[in-house]
């Protein structure tokens, strides 16, 4: 048997930490004593162990101690990082350090250095000519790039257990329809209304079903009154949302008496010829074509749009874009000032803007689908409320708690 010691510190407890650092110890079939322990008196101090992980041979060692540095766990015996340098476009060198979507700092020269452009599933590239840090993507790497590779020198640190947060407290929320959905929609609105007031930006992500169960007007409605400040969508939603505002249709059925129109299929064809005729969203705006909707109220209130394509797209319209890297580069760049995001009926624009965000941003998904908001959480966007239920409803609820 080979051993290490690593150390955990901060509030390890309450936020269950600890215990997931056992479980991550056992579930790699290795071992664990507990050399120290000071456990906190009150609710806000810290806490610190001192474990030794026991493995069959250095590299199960290798492994399960980077599994517990995801949860912050710290080699004992201080070291800088390994840098190694890529020796091709596009590729990690072997064994880079995988990032996590929690706050990250790497030491060096026997200082710590907060990493910048926090993101799961990425490198630590290091700049040479400042000395910072920050996540990158394996496709932007290029060679030369100095890469972290390795465990040691890489901190962790999770968020700390909001005792307080309600439904947002640190890994709180487990997947049910049968969660009081009044309780959350009100911690939900609360949250808004808090982002709203420090001038942090709200993000939603929103997915076609806004548009065919009847809650685009809820959408132009928060988005009218201040609360969306950013949109990622696909083709689907502003194809729909633009059918919707010129044949009162969505996927060919009237939205005011739901029964379906007469060759009401190729109404959002037809919807997205007429904004190609036009070259933009924005421009058949500006031509008095586009008068409601969604897309209508985001260009009028100067909301951020992402449009990502897919690939079973028709058109698309002129705004999608159709390259997946350059969709994420563009998503990345808005994420920045991201102080919450409310994500709806869209299991792959979910996921993609999960995979962006650190874990610090709180997220809600709704979907009406239990699988595919426990699907969320399962990718590692931990951080996220998963509610089960219909959108219209949520939306309403939603918009009664802000006003």
């Amino acid at each position: 048997m080979v051993t290490e010691e690593v150390t955990l510190e901060g509030h390890i407890i309450d936020s269950l930490i600890l215990s997931k650092v056992f479980d991550e110890i056992i579930a790699a079939g290795a071992d664990y004593r507990v050399l120290d322990m000071d456990m906190g008196q009150t609710r806000d101090d810290r806490s610190f162990a001192r474990i030794e992980v026991s493995a069959a041979d250095a590299d199960a060692l290798t492994e399960v101690i980077s599994q517990v540095s995801r949860h912050g766990a710290v080699v004992k015996t201080a070291e800088d990082i390994r840098l190694t340098a890529a020796t091709q476009d596009g590729v990690f060198p072997e064994g880079f350090y995988s990032t996590t979507n929690m706050r990250t700092a790497v030491r060096h020269d026997g200082q710590w250095h907060d990493v910048t452009n926090q993101e799961m599933d990425c490198g630590i590239v290091r700049n040479p000519a400042d000395g910072t840090y920050r996540c990158v993507p394996v496709c932007k790497i290029r060679g030369g790039d100095e890469v972290v590779v390795g465990y040691r020198g890489v901190k962790v640190a999770p968020p700390p257990r909001q005792r307080d947060a309600g439904v947002f407290a640190f890994m709180s929320s487990a997947v049910s329809s049968e969660k009081p959905k009044n309780v959350i929609i009100r911690q939900v609105a609360e949250r808004m209304k808090a982002v709203r007031a420090s001038a942090g930006k709200i993000l939603l992500v929103g997915g076609p079903a806004i548009v065919h169960t009847g809650s685009g007007r809820h959408v132009v409605h928060l988005i009218e009154t201040g609360y969306i400040d950013i949109l990622f969508a696909g083709n689907a939603l502003a194809t729909h949302d633009i059918e919707q505002a010129l044949y009162g249709t969505s996927l060919g059925v009237y939205m005011d008496r739901a029964v379906p129109a007469e060759t009401g299929h190729e109404h959002h064809l037809r919807a997205i010829n007429t904004i190609r005729r036009h070259g933009s969203i924005a421009a058949a705006v500006d031509a008095g074509v586009l008068t409601t909707g969604i897309m209508h109220a985001c260009i009028k209130h100067d909301v951020d749009t992402v449009l990502a394509g897919s690939i079973r797209d028709d058109g698309p319209l002129p705004e999608v874009i159709t390259d997946v890297l350059a969709a994420q580069d563009a998503m990345r760049e808005r994420i920045r000032e991201v102080g919450f995001a409310l994500m709806i009926a869209t299991g792959l624009h979910a996921i993609a803007t999960g995979n962006l965000l650190p874990a610090d941003v709180p997220t809600v998904y709704v979907d009406i689908q239990p699988a595919v908001v426990t699907k969320l959480a399962d990718r590692g966007t931990f951080q996220n409320v998963g509610v089960v239920t219909d959108v219209e409803p949520f939306l309403r609820e939603l918009l009664a708690e802000l006003e």
